[in-house]
């Protein structure tokens, strides 16, 4: 008697679970992510994370292409299969993803791009920073630093990304204004190790830079890890990189990094107008998140992104 009750109970519960999965509520939202090798981009996945993580209504999921362009457009194609409700997206090339994007969206999943812009128009926001502007932030500070005079490294980010291309855009533009400072660019793809080897490269050559500006902190960080491995002082020289992670507050406090332009990761934004998408509120085509420029001056006074 005891083994049929045992049997009932068991399938209760089963049958019971079932129904409580068959009538969840829980809305879906994906991000699919350029790679999580990246620092930056591994810190947005985990900012979304942790903003939906406050609302017991949503689920997140998500997915790593390992920087490369085909994959991403897989796992894009297998969200929109699937249905998710909202989809945000981490692009590693402007163009290439356009059309998968197109297809979400026409599909009628809303559609979130993240930080790095797409030369389309079909998606519900775009949420980013003036990327131009930061350019732009990082030269001055670099030009009046120098006294109009020096050799400038830009080591810029991956080519197909539009950040980099506006990034580059801002800085050379500003820095044509400077007649006396001669600038040579290498490509770090936003990797340590990238930079480390053009770093290495560069010195082997017998190359000295007055200053560098990084498009992002992990370049900057290679950079510096390759002057130190060939007796080159980080100090000796003016570095502004961007993002502003912890690891750069540390440098900017000990003095062997100079700055760094806050770019935000932006996961709270990216909830906040997924909820609005879920919830059919109208929502901005784009959402400008504001930068700053750290030194020493105000190194105290601001948190790093992560």
């Amino acid at each position: 008697m005891r083994t049929v009750a045992l049997f009932f109970l068991v399938l209760c519960i089963f049958f019971g679970q079932g129904a409580r999965a068959q009538t969840s509520t829980q809305r879906v939202i994906a991000f699919a992510q350029d790679t999580m090798k990246n620092d930056f981009r591994r810190a947005q996945v985990f900012a979304v994370r942790d903003a939906i993580a406050k609302h017991p209504q949503l689920r997140f999921v998500y997915s790593d292409a390992q920087g490369k362009t085909a994959l991403l457009i897989r796992q894009i194609e297998r969200f929109v299969d699937q249905r998710v409700d909202v989809l945000v997206v981490g692009t590693n090339d402007e163009q290439a993803v356009v059309p998968i994007i197109s297809k979400a969206h026409q599909a009628g999943l809303a559609v979130i791009i993240l930080d790095r812009g797409i030369k389309g128009r079909d998606y519900s926001t775009f949420i980013h920073s003036d990327n131009l502007r930061i350019g732009t932030m990082g030269a001055t500070y670099i030009a009046d630093r120098l006294k109009n005079q020096g050799l400038v490294l830009l080591f810029e980010g991956l080519p197909t990304a539009d950040v980099t291309q506006l990034r580059s855009q801002g800085f050379l533009g500003e820095m044509a204004k400077h007649p006396g400072i001669q600038i040579i660019r290498r490509t770090g793809n936003y990797l340590r190790k990238d930079a480390v080897l053009e770093m290495e490269r560069l010195l082997t050559q017998g190359i000295r830079v007055d200053a560098i500006f990084a498009e992002s902190d992990s370049m900057l960080s290679g950079a510096r890890l390759a002057m130190q491995a060939n007796h080159v002082d980080p100090r000796s020289i003016i570095s502004v990189g961007c993002d502003y992670t912890s690891e750069a507050r540390d440098a900017i406090r000990a003095g062997t990094q100079t700055g760094s332009v806050l770019f935000p990761l932006g996961g709270v934004q990216t909830v906040e107008i997924a909820t609005k998408l879920l919830a059919r509120q109208s929502t901005p085509k784009q959402v400008l998140i504001p930068v700053k420029l750290v030194t020493r001056e105000n190194v105290e006074s601001v948190p790093p992104i992560f």
